[in-house]
């Protein structure tokens, strides 16, 4: 059932697959065609889905979007040494409500969860984050979600969902599956003092735009303990886009924002991402080329993972312990990949959201800011978190 709601990928981007080399992506992956239908889903383990849905943009003012160049340009490119296998599953056109639509991707996801598939997903507005994250609901989890975009998209919970207010919606909507909520680049200037006050006080994660371009290995961390993540094109500086991205100077280079994809595709845990906010004009190439080595980028990080054991009695961690100030923190170094956590320590008598102990993923140089008297950020407002 889930799946009759995906339309087949439109003829025109299909026949540019027969002018591309033989070991191009489009001649490597499976593919929906109006001929062929659905492809066989056994052993795919990466699935390309495009949402043409954003009605819930109150800038929007065109028709319709078609990824036809983004697939062109992503078939065009070469697979890395990847043992994974992809399938593009073709577009959900806009249903007859926004409900419908937001219904679809949910069921969609849900079922993909089932196969063991990481959808990426290629959109219009962001409010189709929210039913993304609402497909976690029956896997009995918290959430953790990673925006990467010049604004927080907090909004007014009060009012119906936008793409500027989806998260919003999704912190006062049940079921609270969320844990956590990290933004990735947002610029102060996009950002009313209120929703910069609300991040604090629900000790959710910000990293400024100048923070992250300095040092842009921060994000890695962040990216290991996320579920869904998600980056809004206006996240990137428009000289990297096209005509109709024409409001941003300031933003990710295209460089950088494919470093953030990689890390989102190394990390273990995430199980959905997308890319939204893509806009049709007559000079889109550069957009598309951009998007579609994002996508790369993700896919090459999903091939790379090293799917550590977590639990630290059975894997192959060294383990460091550090007095500060009342606590003991413990940190954990992974002898495979030399990658490093630190202990949330569950707390008998509170009614923690997380129901045993969990590791949060660090820096080393979390671990010498420790050594040196100083708590480090995302371990404090983690445990407070918890703490309900």
């Amino acid at each position: 059932m889930a799946f009759e709601v995906l339309l087949p990928i439109p003829d025109l981007a299909l026949a540019h697959i027969q002018l591309q080399h033989h070991q191009s992506l489009g001649n490597n992956i499976r593919l929906h065609s109006e001929q062929e239908g659905l492809p066989e889903l056994e052993g795919v383990r990466i699935a390309i889905v495009c949402l043409r849905e954003k009605r819930r943009d109150p800038n929007n003012l065109s028709d319709g979007l078609s990824f036809t160049e983004v697939r062109r340009t992503f078939y065009e490119l070469f697979p890395g040494n990847w043992h994974t296998t992809i399938a593009d599953l073709g577009d959900i056109n806009p249903g007859a409500s926004v409900d419908d639509t937001y219904f679809a991707i949910r069921t969609l996801n849900e079922s993909l969860f089932k196969k063991g598939i990481i959808p990426i997903y290629i959109g219009g507005s962001q409010d189709l984050v929210y039913p993304i994250y609402r497909s976690y609901d029956k896997l009995d989890q918290m959430v953790n979600i990673v925006n990467v975009d010049s604004r927080f998209d907090l909004g007014d919970a009060s009012q119906p969902i936008s793409n500027k207010s989806y998260v919003g919606k999704i912190i006062v909507t049940e079921p609270y599956n969320l844990f956590n909520y990290s933004n990735i680049g947002y610029q102060t200037y996009f950002n009313p003092q209120e929703e910069i006050d609300l991040m604090d006080k629900l000790y959710f994660d910000s990293y400024r735009l100048g923070n992250v371009s300095a040092a842009i290995n921060i994000t890695e961390p962040v990216m290991r303990d996320a579920d869904l993540v998600a980056i809004d094109l206006n996240a990137i500086r428009s000289s990297e886009l096209s005509t109709r991205h024409n409001k941003m100077p300031n933003g990710f280079d295209g460089k950088e924002i494919c470093t953030i994809a990689r890390y989102a595709g190394i990390s273990d845990r995430v199980s959905s991402f997308g890319i939204f906010e893509y806009q049709n004009d007559a000079q889109e190439e550069k957009a598309a080329m951009l998007v579609a080595q994002m996508m790369w980028y993700f896919i090459e990080g999903v091939n790379f993972r090293a799917s550590e054991n977590m639990d630290v009695e059975k894997g192959n961690f060294l383990t460091y312990q550090v007095p500060i100030e009342d606590e003991v923190l413990t940190f954990y170094k992974s002898e495979k990949t030399a990658r490093w956590w630190i202990e949330i320590p569950f707390i008998m008598g509170l009614n923690n959201k997380l129901k045993r102990h969990t590791l949060l993923p660090c820096t080393y140089q979390d671990y010498l800011d420790a050594c040196n008297q100083n708590i480090p950020e995302r371990w404090f407002k983690a445990r407070k978190k918890n703490e309900v």
